[in-house]
């Protein structure tokens, strides 16, 4: 095999491990911040955990500029990426922070000499290495399959084969320079934000089908193969090659290929955030080709073999992505950082698919990145996409219910799942499952449900779950599209209906669904309620006219995360609505459910109203922050 096609092996599998790491970084993060801000105390580890961040963004510094040093630089960036991706497979919160720091740090200084070294493979890498991550998740459901922990063996195999190519690399008969002998190239500062703009929209919407999914409102199993297929597509050797050379052959061309290619990425961001259907996802598919054709814009080819100062370009990069994370962060967490950023999570998206795109513009003359490995026809290539497309069809395809034989009885569950961590910020998400299984539960009412952000993994835990326990979901988003609540059934689901709640600090709402239990019809409630009084009123004053809306006659079944305890007036005006706790009217030991270790407060809790109450439990489980609820109440006919 040509050493072209072994050095873009070699970073396609670097750059897949910063992807990897960049969304365990953020995963980890978000509970060491969160724990720093809300429950204190600001400890010197938070400090030192802060500055070895900052650090890692700032390692592209420390690569060498002299050539010479290029070889050895690429080999020990390798091997560090490839030996700390192993231990992110193991789900603990210490070993995952700090390798995947450690990742992200070998991954820069990798980048900014891969760019001395082999700046062509610098575009079709980054975009393979996101065609991979996509495959891995959408092969676990969401879930990326390579951060199980029975995948350590499988990834101790991988980094080994990784490191050993990257050592066949560096031996002197190997071709040093692959495109042009001396041939430099030029980041700068607009290439650098552009890469930052261009990471932070893909790790963050457009390469995860499950957000594009929830965005859209389109169907999870059309769209994951859809968006490997227009992401494979868009590195196509002839169809790249083609637009290169037409955009570079006249100035005015270019520079009008460049606007397409920025007003397709904005349009795309806002016409899939706010059109319907079809048009929604097409409208982002759109999108996800303009700025992957985009993205060999961001370096320009300098013939005198001198390449600038990219190190340094690439840690302000670093430094743009970082910021771009908190600020998106914050229109998730709005109500408890800055108010200001209420809303604000599309104009931050748009914001940096702008900057990834306006190299494209301002550079008519792009560095084609022109390592082109001979041979490969558009036939073949072709070929090997439409396999891939298949083979990601059939693992995202519709998901199945079996439904549950009904009785005379239901048992109903809530359970605040705090986005699939418990409460040390542990990633749980599949002891979760276990619990919601071992209940026995037939309805689940979740709160905290997360469906594609990267403080989460990426997963969408509502698709996740569904999955995972075979049963229908019912998914309310409330903050971005990807965040909410959600309700899971083993009983056929005959419509549903959602509502946001009058909300003063974080919004919520509520879910309402028909089922059918067998030859009777069943109404379920999930809802999520506010953490102040004066706003749960108002909440629950939406909530009882949102039921009012439909039958009194049919039974019913209320769980949710109310926040607030048994002598507080919203359990007073639920009882007066008609709706009963099965711990008070079975005489039960109302045992308290947060937080799940030691708790104190009961504040999630399941109502019923037209079934007879049979039992209660709150779930001995550690699997979250919260105790999952299950009660059982039997048909009165």
């Amino acid at each position: 095999m040509k050493s072209p096609w072994l050095r873009l092996i070699e970073a396609t599998a670097v750059l897949l491990f910063v992807l990897q790491a960049t969304r365990t970084l953020f995963s980890t993060l978000f509970g060491v911040i969160y724990d720093a801000v809300f429950a204190g105390p600001f400890t010197p580890i938070v400090a030192l955990i802060g500055l070895l961040v900052l650090l890692a963004y700032l390692s592209p510094l420390a690569a060498p500029r002299d050539t010479d040093r290029v070889r050895l630089t690429l080999l020990a960036a390798v091997a560090v990426a490839a030996v700390a991706r192993v231990p992110m497979a193991i789900n603990h919160h210490p070993v995952r922070l700090y390798s995947s720091i450690v990742v992200v740090a070998a991954g820069g200084v990798y980048l900014a000499a891969l760019l001395r070294h082999a700046p062509g493979h610098f575009a079709r890498a980054a975009v393979l290495a996101l065609f991979t991550d996509q495959l891995l998740r959408v092969l676990g459901n969401t879930w990326d399959v390579s951060m199980r922990p029975v995948w350590i063996v499988p990834q101790i195999l991988l980094s080994a084969g990784v490191i050993m190519l990257a050592h066949h690399l560096s031996r002197p008969e190997v071709a040093y320079y692959e495109i042009g002998g001396t041939t430099g190239v030029r980041v700068g500062l607009l290439g650098a934000l552009a890469w930052a703009g261009f990471l932070f929209v893909e790790t963050s919407l457009l390469s995860l089908p499950n957000a594009l999914a929830r965005w859209s409102e389109g169907s999870y199993a059309i769209l994951a193969p859809l968006l490997l297929g227009v992401t494979l597509l868009a590195v196509m050797p002839s169809l790249r090659e083609g637009i290169v050379r037409a955009a570079g052959g006249d100035a005015i061309h270019a520079r009008l290929w460049g606007l397409v290619l920025l007003l397709v990425s904005l349009v795309g961001l806002v016409a899939g955030r706010r059109l319907p259907g079809a048009l929604a996802v097409v409208a982002l598919l759109a999108a996800q080709a303009a700025l992957i054709l985009a993205l060999p814009h961001l370096l320009i080819l300098r013939t005198d073999g001198a390449s600038e100062r990219i190190g340094l370009w690439l840690a302000v990069g670093g430094l743009f992505f970082l910021l771009l994370n908190f600020a998106y962060a914050f229109t998730f967490t709005y109500p408890y950082t800055i108010e200001a950023f209420k809303g604000m999570g599309l104009p931050v998206l748009l914001l940096a698919a702008l900057l990834a795109t306006l190299p494209a513009l301002v550079r008519p003359i792009s560095f084609s990145g022109a390592a082109e490995t001979e041979g490969t026809g558009w036939v073949a290539w072709a070929v090997a996409v439409l396999a891939l497309v298949t083979v990601t069809a059939a693992a995202a395809r519709p998901h199945r219910v079996t439904p549950r034989l009904a009785g005379n009885a239901v048992r109903v569950g809530t359970y605040n799942i705090h986005y699939g961590y418990n409460g040390p910020w542990r990633y749980t998400l599949e002891e979760q499952a276990r619990t919601i299984e071992a209940s026995g539960a037939d309805v689940v009412a979740l709160q905290e449900v997360d469906t594609g952000r990267i403080t989460s993994y990426g997963v969408d835990t509502a698709l996740w779950l569904s999955r995972r326990l075979d049963m229908e979901v019912v998914y309310l988003p409330t903050l971005e599209q990807l965040s909410g609540i959600a309700l899971l059934s083993r009983f056929p689901i005959e419509a549903s209906q959602t509502r946001l709640l009058t909300s003063q600090l974080e919004q919520t709402g509520i879910i309402r669904v028909r089922l059918q239990v067998g030859d009777r019809a069943l109404d379920a409630y999930a809802v999520w309620m506010g953490l102040s009084p004066e706003e749960r009123a108002g909440q629950l004053t939406d909530a009882l006219a949102f039921i009012a809306e439909a039958d009194t006659v049919t039974p019913a079944v209320w769980g949710g995360d109310f926040n607030s305890q048994p002598d507080s007036p919203v359990h007073a005006r639920i009882t007066a609505a008609g709706f009963l706790d099965p711990f008070t009217e079975l005489g039960l030991e109302p045992a308290p459910t947060d937080p799940a270790d030691a708790p104190q407060k009961r504040i999630d809790f399941v109502w019923l109203r037209g079934l007879a109450p049979v039992d209660g439990e709150v779930v001995n489980s550690l699997a979250s922050d919260h105790r999952m609820v299950v009660v059982e109440g039997r048909f009165n006919r």
